[in-house]
């Protein structure tokens, strides 16, 4: 029996909760939402990373960050990096790329047979170098946030030139099965957004982003280097944010071009790298572990599952297991993720091991817990989620559950350790370069 052809769609920076089958009171998204209503809404489904490059190669790979050395956005593959081309290769498929991948350096490929249309070639690294990981390290601009409103967009361009390759393809995609992985650039800042999506929203449906009123030193020098403690005025935060949404939305419409020439019978993925901010906490962009940085839109629809939402807990590394398995293919055992297809709710854990962080941070997310360790020299944070949705209350101070979480996460690997080794890994590629 011939496998099925499989579509994945990969947006950059769309946090869970901005979009209508999320339940979002303002978000427009009527092609995404159609999909979910088709397949199953993972609503607790988190990055690996929440950061563009590691959580990519993460997802590609199907390994934790950790475990491929993906520290950060300047690392370049080597040659024994395997993707989902290299996987269902095995199982006869053409895999096809159109869009973002934020793959570094010469090889464009990375497994994959043919790709249609490339990355923006200003958002590549092809030197290799690390990031600064300095307490005194500060982005040159705040622009992430301040650049904003409606206008055209070399994003919106490259976004609508990979829709049109990936249609032309579904056109006549060949005989043998096919892997599609369409790669967006929106709702990635700069926040500037298609007019006649700007015109869609209005800054008076805004809730303002709740902000912690003493919050932990290391997220506190974390929006010291990314410029977020730089005032903004209420106008701006209003604007920024409904041109967050209405880049999903455009982002929305692409995928609707999309989906109208992909078959009924055709398994298909949407998910992002990680979240935004937008706001909250008095973040904008990523790079921490408060749920609108690492909880991320996950849609899966496959001809054996009844549509439907599940609660369990899964993140990027579970794309390739699915994969291999919507392909026929064996489990692979060397692989820590699972089939979306079979879920199982289990602790999921995200990193990160780069700038505005001087120490490695990671998440340890299990139950209504979320656990933050940032290295021995820090306290770590502690949320319900369930209880606490807007993670305003801080428990670490209970000593019984910090012990007991630290422990599950140590059960996935040792953070200090962990550290250690991106800190090596970063000054010997620093060091070559």
């Amino acid at each position: 029996m011939r496998p099925p052809n499989i579509v994945v769609i990969l947006s950059d920076e769309h946090t869970a909760a901005a979009a209508g089958w999320a339940g979002h009171p303002h978000v427009r998204t009527p092609h995404l939402d159609r999909l979910a209503a088709q397949g199953v809404a993972f609503d607790r489904a988190y990055t690996n990373s929440p950061m563009c490059v590691p959580s990519r190669l993460s997802l590609m790979a199907g390994q934790y960050v950790h475990q491929l050395g993906a520290w950060d956005n300047g690392v370049i593959p080597d040659a024994s990096y395997r993707t989902w081309g290299h996987h269902l290769r095995e199982a006869g498929y053409t895999s096809v790329i159109a869009g973002r991948t934020h793959f570094n350096g010469p090889d464009r490929l990375l497994g994959f047979d043919r790709r249609l249309t490339d990355d923006l070639d200003f958002w590549l690294d092809h030197s290799g170098r690390p990031p600064r990981r300095t307490a005194g390290w500060r982005r040159p601009t705040n622009s992430h946030v301040t650049e904003q409103g409606s206008g055209d967009h070399v994003h919106t361009q490259h976004d609508v030139a990979a829709t049109d390759a990936a249609v032309e393809f579904l056109r006549d995609p060949g005989e043998e099965p096919f892997l599609l992985y369409v790669g967006y650039m929106h709702p990635h800042f700069p926040l500037v957004a298609p007019p006649e999506f700007r015109a869609l929203y209005d800054t008076a449906d805004v809730e303002l982003p709740a902000v912690a009123d003493d919050q932990h030193p290391v997220i506190s020098l974390l929006r010291h280097g990314f410029r977020n403690d730089e005032p903004l005025t209420e106008e701006q935060i209003r604007e920024a944010t409904v041109c967050y949404w209405a880049l999903i939305s455009h982002l929305d419409h692409q995928i609707g071009r999309l989906l109208a020439a992909v078959p009924d019978d055709t398994v298909v993925i949407y998910t992002s790298d990680h979240g935004e901010m937008a706001g909250h906490q008095g973040i904008w962009q990523k790079q921490c572990f408060y749920e609108p940085a690492v909880r991320i839109p996950m849609l899966l629809r496959h001809p054996s599952l009844q549509p439907g939402r599940s609660a369990a807990h899964v993140s990027l590394i579970d794309v390739l297991p699915t994969l291999r398995h919507a392909a026929g293919m064996a489990p692979d055992t060397a692989l820590p993720g699972l089939t979306l297809l079979e879920a199982q709710d289990r602790p999921v854990l995200s990193e990160y091991h780069a700038q505005g962080m001087v120490d490695g941070g990671f998440m340890l997310k299990s139950g209504p817990w979320k656990y933050c360790y940032y290295g021995s020299a820090h306290a770590p944070q502690v949320f319900n989620v369930d209880d606490d949705p807007l993670e305003l209350h801080d428990l670490s101070g209970e000593t019984a559950l910090v012990q007991r979480l630290d422990a599950e996460l140590r059960l996935l690997l040792d953070p200090d350790a962990t550290d250690a080794r991106a800190k090596s890994d970063q000054a010997a590629r620093l060091s070559r370069g």
